[in-house]
């Protein structure tokens, strides 16, 4: 296969180790703890005076936060981000949020609000309700009600994430959440951006804090004298997010352990080589992002690529995107779609594109993926802003198990049981015998003296 000056990895399954290959692919797509940039190590010892790996970095913020509160959260918000935060600046006042809406374009407005409508009714229609089973002289009811207090992690480094506000704030706000608490970093594509700002007063959030990192996750999970504690804390982030959100778990709970951005596209001959090219740059571009491409028309596959260095050479952000694929990138050459569809469930990617002519065919055949794109006029940018279903994604593999957000995450579910005295009878027989089998008698007496009782 031809790739023209663009260095990116090239698999064909008729010649290659297609083990050894789909290894190192998943190698690349995993999140790895312990990989940062020469900058990122410079900071780490300037800010430590040591050079920690990434995951002792997050273990000392959250302690130090768990321990210290606000004076360390703000000590390592001016350390880390030179943002010079005050215990009176560190969240947004009302009045800034009022004013960015006032002055918002009002196009964007009206985006927010046809796209909260398109999140809402999605995520209306998937919610969770009470179930209730009658049987003889009993009930059973399976309860949910939504938590009380989440937290929304909003990135804010390289770009402005409006997005992100939406697709997390609206299926809480439709779970019942009444607590929404957003941290984002102290820049200006984050807490200080307008549009997000905009964004967030639009949606009815009136908590907005000035923090990034493993220190506004660690403000989250345990609460410091102006950042009340939350249940749970949703949002994609940087490496140093991923490895806070891990480490607080428990303490609160959290949506995923996310790696970098990644599709998937399978491609045949009736696919748009032009179309292929610009749905791969547009998860490259966030730098680091993960594209791979998978076919088994060579011809097709040859033209997507020739696609994608025209592509790269007129974008703004082109050059960024070519590094990620050449770093985090791959074509497949597969004999045929059975194959491509079998390396794709393997992958079990964030985002799956299905650019074929028998697409809907194709992803039966396809069990583990974050979300599906079916068509060619169904880029993976549809989800990611406007269509319903959030844009927060299992990465890295995890859809093989995990699934992507939506408002059935904010509820809690309990059971009730109610029985009479001849319920109770129904059971009786088999808790006594499994008590009994366990050794646990008091369990076993706790039905019989009801039954000597009566």
């Amino acid at each position: 296969m031809t790739t023209g000056d663009l260095k990116i990895l090239r698999i064909d399954s008729r010649r290659d180790d297609i083990r050894a290959a789909m290894a190192e692919l998943r190698r690349r797509l995993s999140p790895r703890g312990n990989v940062v940039s020469e900058a990122g190590r410079q900071l780490t010892i300037d800010v430590f005076g040591e050079p920690l790996s990434p995951v002792e970095v997050v273990e000392r913020i959250c302690r130090d936060v768990q321990q210290a509160g606000l004076s360390a959260v703000l000590d390592y918000s001016a350390r880390i981000d030179k943002a010079a935060l005050t215990a009176e600046t560190v969240r947004v006042p009302q009045e800034d949020l009022d004013k960015a809406r006032a002055e918002a374009d009002p196009r964007l407005l009206e985006s927010i609000r046809r796209v909260r409508r398109n999140i809402r009714d999605f995520q209306e229609a998937i919610l969770h309700h009470d179930v209730r089973i009658d049987r003889p002289d009993s009930y059973l009811v399976q309860r949910y009600r939504p938590l009380d207090r989440v937290g929304l992690c909003v990135p804010g480094g390289a770009a402005a994430y409006p997005s992100t506000v939406l697709m997390t704030a609206v299926p809480a706000q439709v779970a019942g959440v009444k607590q929404l608490a957003v941290v984002a970093p102290p820049t200006k594509f984050g807490a200080f951006n307008p549009d997000l700002l905009a964004t967030c007063c639009e949606l009815g959030i009136t908590e907005v804090y000035r923090l990034g990192g493993a220190q506004g996750v660690a403000a989250l999970a345990y609460g410091t004298e102006r950042t009340r504690q939350v249940d749970k804390i949703v949002g994609p982030g940087n490496l140093f997010v991923a490895l806070a959100k891990k480490f607080v778990y428990g303490e609160v709970d959290i949506d995923s352990i996310a790696g970098p951005s990644e599709v998937v596209v399978i491609v045949d001959g009736s696919t748009r080589p032009e179309y292929t090219a610009s749905d791969l740059i547009a998860q490259a571009e966030h730098a680091p992002g993960a594209s791979v491409l998978i076919g088994w028309d060579e011809a097709a596959l040859d033209a997507a690529v020739d696609a994608l260095g025209r592509q790269l050479s007129e974008l703004e952000r082109g050059e960024l995107a070519r590094q990620s694929l050449e770093e985090f990138g791959a074509v497949i050459l597969a004999r045929d779609a059975d194959e491509a569809c079998s390396l794709a469930d393997e992958i079990a990617p964030e985002h799956l594109h299905i650019a074929t002519e028998n697409a809907e065919q194709l992803a039966n055949k396809i069990r583990h993926a974050g979300a599906m794109f079916l068509g060619n006029y169904t880029p993976v940018a549809l989800g990611d802003y406007a269509a319903g279903p959030s844009h927060v994604l299992p990465t890295s593999g995890t859809a093989r198990f995990a699934s992507g957000l939506s408002a059935n995450d904010f509820l809690r579910a309990n059971s009730i049981l109610h029985f009479t005295h001849k319920g109770m009878m129904n059971l009786a027989a088999d808790v006594q015998t499994l008590a009994t089998k366990e050794g646990l008698t008091a369990h076993r007496a706790s039905v019989e003296i009801r039954i000597k009782g009566r």
